[in-house]
């Protein structure tokens, strides 16, 4: 874990392919409660957890539906979870970044409520849209807690929309559902990035450049995923660009703040699936080792590709790769996720209202890279099954 340190200078860039400034934040054209018309409700959107022993097969059974995983190899991924007690962290992080927004909203005079679903774990994604309906809202807008673009990162949040509406729908429950863009590019998230990382770097004031490796991780996708992934233009790999675009600015912003010379690398986590398919690496062990072997005294892991110290983090980074480094006889510090970071609330907040004046037909600040909040035909495409998908084209 990395250790407390002193405050740094906040990041005056935005990065690589994401534009020039940050854009000014949308509250002032639409202040007060009608500031997210003509939303009535924000329904955040997470991944899931489970919050008890007895909850985690069921848990991951539901993850991997329809893929034909048996519960021996499920078994083994549980034990990540046993290993904390059989409870993920992710709903409660999920539960703080709630309040976060709520305050935020509060003082910006925004009375608009939140509700909270997720796609694998109570409360449920059509209990949220019930929750919604029955306190008479009837347009609703979503923000996912994942920042990048692929099919399990942003489409198959739209499916399980989909399927939750088709749900509630067979019981009379109707709304109109839009959804924030993918946030990976925002300014305020690689500012945020910056934050965390600077403040982290400060610890390892005196050591060599030479000696210190920087590795932005982030959870792995199939090859095939990644390929596809973006809006059906042909490019692909944004997934990865993405990725790549925020780890070469937060290399430059933590350079220019601290006056070092780093490198930064993207490596990955989390691989999972059969053997015979190809997953994005290097995986963040293996590029550990390497990097050991080649004079690296101490490993800087920043987990860009989340935004909380879910199980990925807390298993992948603060447990195996903390082993991995122990083994190695090197320092290991890992870097903050974003977290309830007030900038990045602030950030999300600005989207929210962004997505509430598109929907007033309002013109809204355009930066490099920035995602549509309306997925193009073709976007990040489900490779094993056609299925139906909200907030989309096609």
């Amino acid at each position: 874990m990395t250790p407390d340190a002193a405050p740094t200078p906040e990041p005056t860039q935005p990065p690589a392919g994401v534009g020039e400034t940050a854009p000014e934040p949308a509250a002032d054209a639409a202040a007060g409660s009608s500031a997210l018309a003509p939303y009535d409700a924000v329904i955040l959107l997470g991944f899931g957890g489970p919050e008890g022993p007895e909850e985690v097969m069921p848990f991951l059974r539901r993850v991997t539906a329809g893929r034909g995983i048996p519960d021996q190899r499920l078994e083994a991924v549980a034990e990540h979870y046993h290993h904390f007690g059989g409870r993920s962290p992710i709903n409660d992080q999920n539960r703080a970044l709630i309040a976060a927004l709520r305050a935020e909203l509060d003082v910006r005079g925004i009375e608009t409520p939140i509700v909270w679903g997720n796609r694998n774990s109570e409360p449920f994604i059509d209990e949220a849209l019930r929750e919604s309906h029955a306190a008479g809202h009837r347009r609703v807008v979503a923000l996912t807690t994942s920042a990048y673009s692929s099919y399990s990162s942003c489409r198959q949040y739209r499916e399980n929309l989909a399927d939750a509406a088709a749900t509630v729908a067979e019981e009379g429950v109707e709304l109109q559902i839009d959804k924030v863009s993918q946030y990976a590019a925002r300014p305020g998230f690689a500012e945020s990035n910056a934050g965390v990382l600077v403040r982290s770097l400060r610890a390892l004031d005196g050591a060599p450049d030479s000696e210190i490796a920087l590795l932005f991780v982030t959870h792995s996708i199939p090859v095939a995923m990644d390929d596809t992934s973006g809006p059906g233009d042909g490019e692909g790999n944004l997934y990865q660009r993405q990725h790549l675009a925020l780890a070469s600015h937060l290399t430059e912003e933590a350079n220019r703040v601290l006056g070092r010379d780093l490198t930064g690398e993207l490596v990955f986590c989390s691989r999972s699936g059969p053997p015979t398919q190809p997953w994005l690496e290097p995986d963040v062990n293996d590029r550990m080792r390497e990097l050991a072997a080649a004079g690296v005294r101490t490993v800087v892991t920043a987990p860009i590709g989340f935004v909380s110290d879910h199980m990925e983090v807390v298993y992948d980074l603060d447990t195996e790769a903390q082993e991995t480094a122990d083994e190695l006889g090197i320092t290991h510090v890992r870097v903050p996720t974003v977290g309830t970071d007030a900038v990045f609330v602030r950030d999300l907040v600005d989207a929210l209202l962004e997505r509430a004046a598109e929907a007033r037909g309002e013109e809204v600040p355009q930066f490099e890279r920035r995602m549509p909040s309306v997925c193009a035909p073709g976007c990040c495409p489900n490779l094993r099954q056609a299925r139906p998908a909200l907030c989309g084209s096609d």
